[in-house]
């Protein structure tokens, strides 16, 4: 066998990696949704959901409800509406389903996170109250983002994400017991002001459907760690692209602080909106401009893709489909997920996802 020079074999991978690095941005077409005249009547479509037999569940988070759409999609009728009672929502700040459809929504009435558990007919059968304050701390789209920023649910627990009790990931039964915790903090360099240091290990957990979980920082180096089903880090990927430049040479290294009725707050902007594991164990990542990133589950990027309904989609959730096709809101607009035969990566699918990184309005803000 004949080996190549030094020089020439140093080129050729320098080359490759080149190569890798310009991949080009795939565009992704919609194929199909949620009609557009029932999409149009929410108040913010922050998570679109869909069943196996085809039913569509919308997360309304301005309009603190959850809606039910089912074939022919003629109309939506409301599984939960607007109220600080149990089983009804104020504040609601993220949203996720199971397979089975019964679903769980994060909401705050009186600034006190609450989780509550439904079934697809929209009765409550279940809740709990978190045992921390909802506290603001970062900024999307001149929102800032709830204290629960997303979660993720398993059908047998809720995944959360709650730096201030020291770890990553929370993982709550039914019953609102912690039953574990998952992954150490980051060091931020900011440890000495608890706010930002917390805020920069803020984050959203994703269900790995392969096994284990995900975890995306939402702002200071953009990055994500990977955890097996037992909570044990198995590795630690820096976020990279031509995409990203921008937010890393303006990444700030001081934070202006706004009031809130909790005091005077650091204000993060995000590098991340949101981000979802398809069937095959692959990450999904959508960045704060309109693109997204792909992962494989050993933490090389494959794909970099940008969505295009009516014009250019910045995702605000992501979920995925048996079919093989992604839902993307706002808009609830469907997308063949499985990458072009030209890049040579595996199809991609999930039937569930990490919810989105809420954003909730603050009143008191001033």
């Amino acid at each position: 066998m004949r080996h190549l020079p030094v020089p020439i074999l140093a080129a050729l991978t320098l080359a490759a990696a080149g190569a890798a690095r310009t991949r080009p941005v795939e565009t992704l077409a919609a194929v199909g949704g949620l009609p557009a005249h029932i999409a149009g009547q929410f108040s913010e479509l922050s998570s679109c959901q869909q069943t196996a037999a085809g039913e569509y569940f919308v997360f309304d988070r301005r309009g603190h409800a959850v809606y039910a759409v089912a074939p022919p999609y003629e109309t939506a009728r409301v599984l939960v509406q607007i109220g600080a009672e149990p089983g009804r929502l104020l504040s609601p700040s993220a949203f996720d389903m199971s397979d089975d459809g019964r679903f769980v929504v994060a909401d705050t009435p009186n600034r006190r996170g609450r989780i509550q558990l439904f079934l697809d007919s929209g009765s409550r059968i279940g809740g709990f109250t978190l045992p921390t304050r909802d506290t603001p701390t970062t900024i999307v789209d001149n929102w800032l983002q709830s204290g629960i920023v997303s979660l993720a649910f398993t059908g047998h627990s809720v995944i959360v994400s709650q730096p201030e009790l020291g770890s990553l990931i929370s993982e709550y039964a039914l019953d609102g017991g912690v039953s574990r915790t998952i992954g150490a903090l980051r060091p931020t360099g900011q440890e000495n002001d608890r706010d930002v240091h917390l805020a920069l290990n803020t984050g959203l957990p994703v269900v790995n459907p392969r096994g284990g979980f995900y975890f995306v920082f939402l702002g200071g180096i953009p990055m994500y760690r990977k955890y097996d089903a037992r909570g044990t880090l198995l590795f630690e990927r820096h976020i990279e692209g031509p995409e990203l430049d921008e937010y890393i040479r303006t990444r700030p290294s001081s934070w202006p602080r706004r009031r809130t009725d909790e005091g005077e707050l650091p204000i993060v902007p995000p590098a991340v909106r949101t981000a979802a594991a398809d069937a095959d164990g692959n990450l999904w990542i959508s960045l704060a401009v309109p693109y997204t990133y792909v992962y494989d589950d050993s933490g090389d990027k494959i794909r970099t893709i940008q969505f295009r309904a009516a014009g250019t989609v910045a995702p605000r959730s992501l979920f995925f489909t048996p079919d093989r096709r992604v839902l993307v809101t706002p808009g609830c607009s469907a997308f063949d997920a499985r990458p072009s035969r030209q890049e040579g990566a595996r199809p991609g699918r999930r039937a569930g996802s990490a919810a989105p990184a809420s954003a909730v309005r603050v009143p008191s803000m001033r």
